[in-house]
């Protein structure tokens, strides 16, 4: 008996063109060869450095307690393994579990533009594809394209999806409408997933589409009175979305060609105000060679800098016998995004959302125990508790300086930069400290790649013996050898009999 044809929109879809922007995307995707060696070492690195960020996360109850099978005790054939952990998920709620322990702690690459964000939050959704893709093809299957995915071929991807995600971002603010960045991060890994899964451009353009046209998450959850642990687990949510529409294109699910611009009901009037989006440059491989590294510290990358800055003060206040108790009050001369995301003089820091998106209660850490570890910002830890950082706290004020906000858009230099002043209580004035590019940024690139391998090492220490733990900083350095590596048989290397914490 033949299945009815109930829906008659599938062939009108069909003939009508895509919206340009998003047959760009399908376009580059699908056709654009990446010959940039830069590109490629730096994802190497941010590949480990995710992957690390990822382990970490672990460590914290109120990340693992949303990990795992839906339905406890599930263990799904060939399935995605979860790094760390012994969970053998579906691709879709596989990649919500990777994004969201990529993203928990606020320590993984960030982009800096109109629209500011995470672009190796994408590797949710690329490692879970990739690692059910490779698994299921060495048992037998044809999944893809039928091949096992190597190491090179996900560092590709994310290549790709860091600049499919840069770009959107670099002349269009969506924050500016109330929408929350990890839009892009759903729209970009539904494009790359779909390459992985052997659609053909057409279908890629479909599934790119079907992101669009998804409800967005609002940044309501990021911002006062409503900050919460949403915001952690925002980009595994749009990871999973992701996977789960470019699964709804494989079986045939059609696509929505003028989902931009379609009047009234398309994005554009509905949630960007009628505004088209903008671009400064075609796709290739920018966004990746330029992206930051957040190195030193586990914060929200606009503070990076205030906090370097803090940490040099901190030495020199030590060094003539003074304190945080002496400080009388501090000046922050920064950029406009840094006050409108992070500017949290007055209010209340009641968890740890709160505390991790405030640059007053980071500078404050840093200057009273010269250290900002992620524990610093949890319920009840030594920092959230102290009166001291809670009275500095609120005498750190934020002025922008218009030129630091003009070099943090300057393609050229995209600084992000912070000056720091201290009064003390005795009326001296330290001398300004300005840091201008964070350990991390492209000019210091050279200056970060040993401090990157550490921080990757520091963070599979708690999971792994020293053995292994060293095998697998080796492995890192290895290009070749990673490069090489299917990625079923790299993600074996992180596997967990039960969870540590």
């Amino acid at each position: 008996m033949h299945s009815l044809q109930s829906d008659g929109s599938a062939s009108v879809a069909r003939a009508r063109e895509f919206d340009p922007e998003i047959k760009d995307m399908a376009s580059y995707i699908h056709n654009y060869k990446i010959d940039s060696d830069l590109a490629y070492e730096t994802a190497r690195y941010v590949f480990l450095d995710t992957v690390g960020c990822g382990l970490e996360a672990l460590r914290f109850k109120e990340c693992t307690k949303l990990l795992g099978p839906i339905v406890p005790g599930t263990v799904v054939p060939h399935g995605t393994r979860i790094p760390g952990t012994p969970y053998v998920l579906d691709p879709i709620n596989g990649a919500f579990n990777i994004g969201a322990m990529i993203r928990w702690l606020d320590y993984n690459d960030c982009w800096l533009a109109a629209e500011w964000g995470h672009p190796s939050d994408n590797l949710g959704g690329i490692l879970a594809v990739a690692d059910w893709i490779s698994r299921t093809n060495r048992a037998g299957g044809h999944v893809g394209n039928g091949t096992i995915i190597k190491i090179k071929d996900v560092l590709g991807s994310m290549i790709k999806a860091h600049e499919i995600q840069g770009c959107l971002a670099l002349e269009n603010s969506f924050n500016k409408v109330g929408l929350d960045h990890v839009v892009l991060v759903k729209v970009a890994t539904a494009g790359v997933v779909s390459k992985m899964l052997g659609l053909q451009e057409r279908q890629t353009a479909d599934a790119i589409s079907q992101a669009w046209v998804d409800g967005q998450s609002l940044r309501t959850y990021r911002h006062s009175p409503n900050t919460m642990a949403r915001k952690s687990w925002a980009a595994g949510d749009a990871c999973q979305r992701a996977v789960n529409l470019v699964m709804k294109v494989q079986k045939g699910e059609q696509g929505v060609p003028t989902v931009l611009s379609a009047p009234v009901w398309g994005f554009y009037d509905v949630a960007f105000k009628g505004k088209k989006f903008e671009f400064q440059r075609p796709y290739g491989s920018y966004v990746m060679e330029n992206i930051l590294f957040k190195v030193s510290y586990p914060a929200e990358f606009h503070s990076q800098t205030a906090i370097e800055a803090a940490k040099i003060i901190h030495a020199q206040m030590k060094e003539v016998g003074k304190t945080a108790e002496d400080i009388e009050k501090i000046t922050i001369r920064t950029h406009e995004a840094c006050i409108r995301i992070i500017d949290k003089q007055h209010k209340p820091m009641d968890n740890f959302a709160d505390r991790d998106h405030c640059i007053q209660y980071m500078v404050a850490t840093m200057l009273v125990f010269n250290r900002l570890l992620a524990t610093d910002y949890t319920d009840g830890s030594e920092a959230a508790t102290s009166p001291l950082v809670e009275s500095l706290r609120r005498n750190i004020s934020c002025v922008e300086d218009p030129e630091f906000t003009k070099t943090y858009h300057d393609p050229n230099m995209r600084s992000i930069p912070n000056a720091l002043t201290v009064t003390l209580k005795d009326g001296t004035v330290l001398e300004e400290k300005v840091v201008e590019a964070p350990l991390g940024h492209k000019l210091r690139r050279e200056e970060a790649k040993p401090e990157i391998l550490e921080k990757f090492e520091r963070h599979l220490s708690p999971h792994f013996a020293e053995e292994r733990v060293k095998m697998l900083v080796n492995l890192g350095r290895d290009k070749e050898k990673l490069e090489n590596m299917g990625i079923d048989e790299y993600m074996d290397l992180y596997v967990k009999e039960k969870l540590q914490w």
